[in-house]
């Protein structure tokens, strides 16, 4: 994955944007963070891109408005609990199901 450095992305956030790894220090990115991206890569992908990133902001806006707490609402979206769920496990995309962020385990 490509790595781009961004002085518009707060210090220890990383953003996925379009495949491509936005972060302000890319020196704390380690192969667990890289996996993470990539199995939202994967969900981009599947997603045709824009429509991943429109889904992505309502479910955290209906999530914000539910949880009242930022880190809850984030870490409470699909496509982060699957990433947060299988960011370990770097053979995950070799077996990862079309939309797994929305199947039930």
């Amino acid at each position: 994955m490509k790595i781009i450095q961004s002085k518009l992305v707060p210090k220890r956030f990383c953003v996925n944007l379009f495949g491509t790894i936005w972060v302000s220090d890319p020196r704390w990115i380690d192969e667990k963070i890289i996996n993470h991206e990539r199995i939202h890569t994967a969900q981009q992908r599947e997603l045709l891109f824009v429509p991943f990133y429109v889904a992505y902001i309502v479910e955290w806006v209906v999530r914000l408005l539910k949880e009242r707490n930022f880190y809850a609402a984030y870490r409470s979206i699909s496509f982060e609990r699957e990433a947060y769920a299988h960011g370990d496990n770097l053979n995950y995309l070799a077996s990862r199901k079309m939309y797994a962020q929305w199947r039930k385990k």
